[in-house]
């Protein structure tokens, strides 16, 4: 089969872009052959800014590439990642136009919310669930505290609703769990479309120790990934914390015993990840699918982290982990001592993680489903 792989990169590396290139990683190890054809937000400021906005509504010239790219050479289908905001939804009908299917994976909520991530000032959001056009949104300045910016991103979701983009042009979503693909369908996306194939672990570290005796953050340092909340909990804990992660440190409460590493290689992440005694994800917004956690899994990690959201879904409290009640700094100092308090649980705990990953996120495991849901696309 031969795939082109559509992503706009952002401006920082991050999860989506992992993925995006294990997956081509994958399918081409399977023998497919898989074209990338791909953008970045480093031109944005090359960019005026009207321009900018109308071809995140439309970009003609991702049409006329994609539909080029698909003339030169035969494809049997797209498969979208990330679209915005330089590629746009012209990119589905530049392929529908010529005849081939698309595969669009959910990697955010940016179809159903205009920062993308269901949370502002603090807090989980949706206000702009359901709604035809996301007012709230534009009223808020939610994308980047900005109206015009705002308003273009509503334009692009609520323009491309009212067309029929979303139910027409798309042959078959991937949201990546059971509860994301709750929240697409309810806003609209057509059931019988939006499968849930989570993200993988390729290739696989292998698993490791656990014996560095550190507790482990890996994340951007953002509030929505529950930095604040962590250090809170974390003060006069006798183990600890790494925390691995692009962003300003100094805005954070300074604690004893805790090292900030900042950006890693994903190689040197899964090395301190193999030795952690345990990976914590106290992300205070719904975390589309939560990528650090499988990576722990695959390192024979358990991971404590925020009862919500895709989170909440993938640990298995008592089992790979232990979930505490979300923003309860209190509830996760509990669950942190009660791991220290029982270490041969918790070494139980290890093996249970390496067998969820080896049954539920290997590359193999993964493919299967990806080939499951490209055939419903071709037919």
């Amino acid at each position: 089969m031969r795939i082109l792989s559509i992503h706009n990169y952002y401006r920082l590396p991050g999860g989506e872009d992992e993925v995006f290139a294990s997956e081509a990683a994958m399918l081409r190890q399977a023998g497919h052959q898989v074209t990338l054809h791909t953008d970045t937000n480093q031109r944005i400021a090359q960019i005026h800014p009207l321009s900018l906005a109308i071809r995140t509504v439309w970009s003609g010239e991702s049409y006329r590439q994609v539909q080029a790219r698909l003339r030169r050479q035969v494809h049997n289908l797209v498969h979208v990642h990330n679209f915005f905001p330089l590629l746009s939804p012209s990119v589905y009908r530049a392929a529908q136009d010529l005849g081939v299917p698309v595969v669009q994976t959910l990697h955010n909520y940016r179809l159903l919310c205009v920062n993308g991530r269901l949370w502002r000032e603090g807090h989980v959001c949706r206000d702009c669930l359901g709604k035809s056009v996301p007012w709230f949104g534009i009223a808020r300045a939610c994308y980047q505290h900005n109206y015009l910016a705002s308003a273009t991103v509503a334009t692009m979701t609520g323009g491309h609703r009212w067309w029929g983009t979303w139910n027409r042009d798309v042959n078959c979503y991937i949201s990546l769990t059971e509860f994301s693909r709750q929240l697409f369908v309810a806003a609209g996306l057509p059931p019988a479309k939006v499968f849930v194939k989570p993200n993988f672990v390729y290739p696989d570290p292998g698993m490791g120790t656990g014996t560095g005796g550190y507790g482990l953050f890996v994340g951007r340092l953002e509030p929505e990934k529950g930095l604040p909340e962590l250090l809170a909990a974390w003060e006069d804990v006798p183990l600890p914390l790494k925390v691995i992660g692009a962003g300003d440190s100094t805005a954070l409460r300074p604690l004893r015993g805790v090292e900030f590493l900042g950006p890693q290689t994903l190689s040197q992440v899964y090395a301190y990840m193999a030795e952690a005694q345990v990976v914590l994800v106290p992300s205070t917004w719904y975390e589309t699918f939560g990528r650090v956690i499988v990576e722990a899994f695959a390192c024979g990690t358990p991971v404590i982290g925020s009862d919500h959201g895709a989170v909440g879904e993938l640990i298995d409290h008592g089992r790979t982990g232990l979930k505490f009640r979300p923003g309860d700094s209190q509830d996760l100092r509990n669950q942190v001592e009660w791991m220290l308090a029982h270490p041969r649980e918790w070494q139980q705990m290890r093996h249970q993680a390496r067998a969820e990953f080896e049954h539920r996120y290997t590359a193999a495991e993964n493919y299967r489903q990806l080939m499951e849901i490209y055939r419903q696309a071709l037919n």
